[in-house]
């Protein structure tokens, strides 16, 4: 252990010395960010992060795989996405936007304006409980959000390009729009902030998080078992929050929203346990055209839809939505979804003289 320690230390170092702070000074950044060594640390720990998604959770796709497809091809993009915001958005956004909010990323500025600690001082002096604690606040908020994205039209319109890839695999988690990213991440730091959690306990919380949400999305026969599988999210069970529309019973897919903790999802009544595998995907074919783009038209094409959506006030009602070819969102409710899917014609405009009034009018 001592041997792995001092490694770690010195591979730190270096990183750190060798590699962070040249680059830092190199693009004028040096006076703004003054922890290099937690920036090499994240980076190390990003780079064991996607060793296990390369070298456990892949082959374990091919080995035990929950659905068998012809090619891999349309999730090559996915693994793109997940190397571009691991090692290029996520550390850019956290160590220039959100480590200065947390006080320079210091420990000591954590205090939070409803500290955790503060309402229970005894959780200061048995810090694996306080972060357990943490992990459960993390997920309930994250649990929150997902309800958001999948219930407001608008950030809908952004979340649904990561429900579009019809191949879901291990690389599939950080397949998102960065505008959805930003949102998510200034809400959840915005919570750390606001309870106190430190610097550190939150690269932790993060870092830990994506880990376990890679495997949820992982195309593996994977069971945790019938005890197990009600406190930990399993690859079976989220891969049922992304199945495509069932005929017979429209509403199935509405389900499964937490990311770690399946309490959550038992508490709001939205835990399903036991159903089969289905296909995952969109029925939208407006949405489910993404696979046939990159990612810079996919970052673009969301970014119409969220607009379409965001200036209407249908953008606002909460509820399933699919989208016209003009980004405008319709409910559900006003047409079968099942056989839009099936159609693959996108629906069609609505009338001038029916069409809403936009809100930027």
């Amino acid at each position: 252990m001592h041997v792995f320690y001092d490694f770690w230390t010195a591979a730190v170092s270096w990183l750190a010395g060798h590699v962070i702070v040249p680059t830092l000074a190199a693009l004028h950044l040096a006076a703004y960010v003054l922890q290099p060594r937690e920036i090499a640390q994240y980076f190390l720990l990003t780079a064991v992060q996607v060793a296990i998604i390369a070298f456990v959770f892949r082959p374990l796709e091919s080995l035990w795989p929950a659905e068998h497809w012809p090619d891999r091809q349309i999730t090559v993009i996915d693994r793109s996405y997940t190397l571009i915001k691991l090692f290029g958005v996520l550390p850019l956004f956290t160590y220039l936007v959100l480590t200065p909010l947390f006080g320079g990323g210091s420990d000591d500025d954590a205090a939070g304006l409803v500290s955790v600690q503060g309402m229970v001082p005894w959780l200061g002096h048995h810090q694996v409980l306080l972060f357990l604690v943490y992990y459960a606040i993390y997920d309930l908020v994250y649990y929150l959000i997902h309800r958001l994205q999948h219930g407001i039209p608008w950030w809908w319109a952004l979340h649904s390009l990561h429900h579009s890839q019809r191949q879901l695999s291990c690389w599939s988690n950080d397949r998102d729009h960065y505008l959805d990213d930003l949102l998510e991440a200034l809400i959840v730091a915005g919570v750390s902030l606001l309870i106190g959690v430190s610097p550190t306990d939150f690269a932790l919380l993060v870092l830990s998080g994506e880990l376990l949400q890679n495997l949820g999305h992982t195309n593996v026969r994977l069971r945790f078992g019938s005890v197990l599988e009600k406190v930990l999210v399993d690859p079976r069970y989220h891969r049922l929050h992304h199945m495509r529309v069932d005929p017979d019973r429209p509403q199935l897919h509405a389900c499964n929203y937490a990311f770690i903790f399946p309490l959550w999802d038992i508490l709001f009544g939205t835990a399903l346990f036991g159903e089969p595998a289905h296909p995952t995907g969109v029925g939208d074919p407006m949405v489910d055209a993404d696979n046939q783009r990159g990612i810079v038209a996919q970052q673009l094409v969301t970014l119409r839809r969220f607009w379409g959506a965001f200036r209407r006030r249908a953008g606002w009602r909460y509820g399933e939505v699919a989208f016209n070819v003009n980004y405008e969102p319709v409910s559900v409710k006003d047409f079968d979804l099942h056989e839009l899917e099936s159609s693959h014609i996108p629906l069609e405009a609505s009338s001038p003289s029916t069409r809403e009034v936009e809100l930027c009018r």
